[in-house]
């Protein structure tokens, strides 16, 4: 794997399309710090605000990438300024505490607003700044329990299965807050006005399953597991045993793909004609099992290379660093010994990238205040 260069333009010379853009960060969990990393590597400023006593230093721990790092005691009348004085220079403040919380301690929107009437507020939380969960714990498996999306996701005759947290802490939340504060950004660019985001992971998820509650109004999508197409129910769209105890995902949804995936494991007979006969998916998939049983991984990835099939094997987190395609298109990074995701989308221009190792040490919140105020004047139109 080759190494990864990091931007080395100073702070001031972040690249990507939101280089310019000053994001200040309160220290939280999940969702928050996830989406904070997205803009980092598009090329914001973010600065982490982290109470005295905060870890930092651990270079594995990726999601903190490209930050600066300023620590403050939020009780202190003096820190209280100081941050008050940061948030004032910034162009957006992220914060996934319980609703309440950054009231409490002196930051509430309202106040903090007043004083910077373009500031975009974000508000990370699982249930939102409103309702009678509102103020509850939780954590992604709770929320997605909410919205429809963890009982539809698991076999037909077990129970659900949690996807990780990608379908609650990330997608449902550190990517919708994205789009709200880019939203918000250019929505601020023509009326000169900050706005709050309420971003709930409930909501969020919810909106996610857009799809499958259309489905569901036209009848096409039942709510069993392993019963639909996407859920493992179609024998064309799932995951099969190899000889070896390892696992191959076939996604062949088009009768074109269909015809080849048959084509390339010789399934015999009219087993082509069988791939929407709901009455025949059980000994379909039967059959495909048993096929697929017989040979190795990557026997098999062997004989559908090049193909449409829409076969795939089902790689684990270290294998997939190295597979050619992820390879090929620089996806995975070696950053002084530490593997990692590359920045994502890429940009034809305004290239992102990761603008540095997690935090190592705490800056003094002077020395931002003052590089943030340098790069303002450069910024400004010159007559």
């Amino acid at each position: 794997m080759t190494a990864y260069t990091l931007n080395s333009g100073g702070s001031n010379q972040r690249s990507g399309p939101l280089s310019g853009l000053r994001v200040v960060e309160f220290a939280g969990l999940g969702p928050g710090p996830f989406a904070c990393m997205l803009l980092s590597d598009m090329g914001a400023d973010v600065v982490t605000v982290d109470r005295p006593g905060g870890a930092f230093g651990d270079k594995n721990s990726i999601v903190n990438r490209g930050r600066t790092l300023v620590h403050a005691n939020l009780k202190d009348p003096a820190s209280l300024d100081q941050i008050h004085a940061l948030v004032k220079h910034a162009d957006v403040l992220v914060e996934g505490f319980r609703p309440g919380v950054m009231e409490r301690l002196g930051f509430g929107p309202e106040l903090v607003m007043e004083q910077h009437k373009r500031l975009i507020y974000a508000r990370m939380t699982g249930w939102g700044q409103c309702g009678p969960l509102a103020k509850t714990a939780g954590h992604d498996i709770n929320y997605i329990s909410l919205t429809g999306a963890l009982d539809a996701i698991g076999a037909a005759d077990g129970p659900p299965v949690p996807p990780l947290n990608l379908v609650g802490d990330y997608g449902g939340g550190a990517l919708y807050l994205v789009v709200g504060i880019l939203a918000a950004l250019y929505e601020t660019s023509t009326s000169g006005r900050g706005q709050v985001i309420d971003a709930a992971i409930t909501d969020g998820s919810l909106s996610m399953m857009t799809h499958f509650m259309a489905s569901g109004l036209k009848g096409t999508f039942v709510e069993q597991r392993g019963k639909n197409m996407l859920d493992g129910g179609a024998p064309y769209y799932g995951v099969y045993e190899t000889a070896d105890k390892r696992h191959i995902s076939v996604g062949a949804i088009e009768p074109q793909f269909f015809s080849e995936l048959c084509k390339r494991l010789e399934l015999t007979g009219d087993w082509v004609e069988a791939q929407n006969d709901q009455s025949r998916w059980t000994a379909l998939r039967a059959e495909m099992a048993r096929i697929f049983s017989s040979r190795t991984r990557d026997e098999w990835v062997r004989i559908f290379d090049g193909s449409d099939a829409c076969l795939t094997p089902v790689l684990s987190l270290s294998e997939a660093s190295s597979h050619p395609h992820n390879i090929a298109r620089q996806s995975v990074v070696d950053i002084h010994g530490v593997v990692q995701p590359a920045p994502a989308p890429r940009f034809s221009r305004t290239l992102s990238a990761i603008q540095g190792l997690p935090p190592s040490h705490v800056d003094a919140i002077g020395t931002i205040i003052a590089r943030w105020r340098e790069a303002r004047e450069f910024q400004k139109p010159r007559q």
